[in-house]
């Protein structure tokens, strides 16, 4: 029976409409049932004016305001201070409480926490429940009771965790259908017109080819559909990122248009049914990955702005117009590394980057370049579709060693190797650096290696239309493990 009169959904990062926790506990516990959605202006206005984000979260507002009708609901749409705004409407609606799903992040813990202290004020209060992951904060525990610091043994606790419990009831769809009676009634008739367009927020109008991935709900199940048929080699095909093999449903998980959820369901499915080979148990390692870095965040929020291992902190980074002038050429993918050049294209002009290429990327500016870690976070965090402040802070710092399970500081990518490897072909680099698309597939890595009979036969003017490099990587190394020997004596 419902134990509430009026009760209000705060969505965040959980743009669905279904197998959503906190929907169904409103449902579940209320009479009726309103829904929000605040583009908060403490989060949105220092957000470049053009901003595929911003974009794609719109259009899953409107594909989710749809659902919400199609249920008997509908959602009201704010552009507010969220943490005076939610207590504001819950006064006006005469709701008894807010329900919400947990955030993990620092601010958003401050954020919910004076929510909550307001809401209390009214004679309101503020629930809150797990969703954004299988496992939060303190579930998975080492046997003496601390949080893991290494993947691994994590890893092998979390997949423990999930086969006791009963029938994976972790894993478990939220009802919703059951309880659409109690949505209450659209507040207007006229669909989306309560939704602020993108100029009213302050942003500009995003060409729907600009966002590379459907959004929604519905866009969220198409790339899943796609993904099963190519599930079972995704071990072998993630690391190419001229080959299609990644999910691609990063920005989904990351706006909640899917469930995490149905995802461990989908890979664990895969792997009881042997349709899912080793790609399926890859993929959910991947999954745990993301569980991992939040529990990370919870437990150490001092990793914003400082090293999860602080002797790391003492690393002298490069400084001045020189790093300025290094990084900046990183940021316009001016290196004159092909790989590294393509992968910073490839996320200046769509907003993805493929994972291989992250970690290329951050290992030649942090390693190559001795560019402090924080200045490749803060650049990643403007320009990603899905970035999330925990995986991105975790791989960072993974590649500047400083990290919970980093890879060693002796470990340096070689920008070359990588992309011989890895894009053996050059097929990625040819497709983000058309001036090199005569190159042949050995020459392709390394053009400053070519004679010049050879450059000026292929149309490559080094210096002109493509940079020569801006270090030479054995150099580079040298200094690197130079900079880390005030860290050296730590890791032994």
């Amino acid at each position: 029976m419902p134990q509430s009169g009026t009760s209000l959904v705060w969505f965040r990062r959980d743009l669905r409409s279904f197998d959503h926790a906190a929907l169904h506990h409103a449902l579940s516990q209320s009479r009726r049932v309103f829904c929000v959605f605040i583009f908060d202006r403490a989060i949105i206005e220092p957000l470049p004016k053009k901003d595929r984000r911003i974009a794609f979260i719109h259009a899953s507002l409107i594909a989710l305001d749809a659902e919400l009708r199609a249920l008997g609901g509908s959602l009201i749409v704010l552009h507010a201070n969220a943490e005076t705004a939610i207590p504001a409407l819950a006064e006006t609606l005469k709701a008894d409480a807010v329900f919400t799903n947990r955030d993990y992040e620092p601010q958003a813990i401050a954020r919910d926490a004076a929510v909550a202290v307001a809401l209390t004020a009214q004679g309101r209060t503020l629930r809150t429940f797990k969703d954004q992951v299988v496992f939060e904060k303190d579930e998975i525990l080492t046997q003496s009771g601390t949080p893991f610091s290494v993947f691994t043994p994590y890893k092998n606790a979390w997949l423990k965790k999930l086969h006791l419990d009963s029938d994976v009831a972790c894993l478990r769809s939220y009802d919703i259908e059951s309880f659409r009676d109690r949505f209450a009634a659209p507040r207007n008739e006229t669909g989306n017109a309560g939704i602020p367009t993108l100029p009213e927020l302050g942003f500009e109008e995003v060409d729907p080819n600009g966002v590379p991935v459907p959004t929604g709900t519905h866009g969220a199940q198409i790339l899943l559909d796609d993904f099963a048929e190519r599930l079972h080699h995704y071990d072998r095909t993630r690391d190419f990122p001229a080959v299609k093999g990644p999910s691609y449903l990063s920005v989904h998980l990351r706006f909640g248009t899917i469930s995490i959820r149905a995802l461990a369901r989908h890979a664990l499915d895969a792997m009881r049914a042997g349709t899912g080979g080793n790609g399926a148990a890859v993929w959910l390692s991947e999954l745990i990955w993301r569980d991992f870095y939040f529990m990370i965040l919870a437990h150490h929020p001092q990793v914003v702005g400082h090293a999860f291992k602080p002797d790391y902190d003492a690393i002298k980074w490069e400084r001045g117009t020189h790093a300025e002038r290094l990084f900046q050429a990183w940021c316009d993918g001016r290196t004159g590394y092909p790989l590294v050049d393509a992968a910073m294209a490839q996320i200046n002009q769509t907003g993805y980057m493929h994972n291989r290429l992250r970690m290329v990327t951050a290992s030649f500016l942090i390693k190559d370049l001795g560019i402090d870690w924080r200045w490749g976070e803060r650049y990643f965090a403007e320009k990603l579709n899905d970035f999330d402040l925990a995986a991105n802070n975790g791989g960072w710092q993974w590649a500047a060693s400083s990290g919970c399970d980093a890879q060693p500081y002796f470990r340096i990518f070689n920008p070359v190797t990588q992309s011989e490897k890895f894009d053996p072909e050059g097929k990625f680099i040819r497709r983000y650096l058309p001036q090199l698309a005569k190159l042949d597939a050995k020459e392709i890595h390394a053009p400053w290696q070519l004679p010049a009979t050879k450059l000026e036969a292929t149309g490559i003017s080094l210096g002109k239309n493509y940079p020569e490099p801006i270090v030479v990587h054995e150099e580079a190394r040298s200094r690197t493990l130079q900079r880390y020997a005030v860290v050296r004596k730590v890791t032994k």
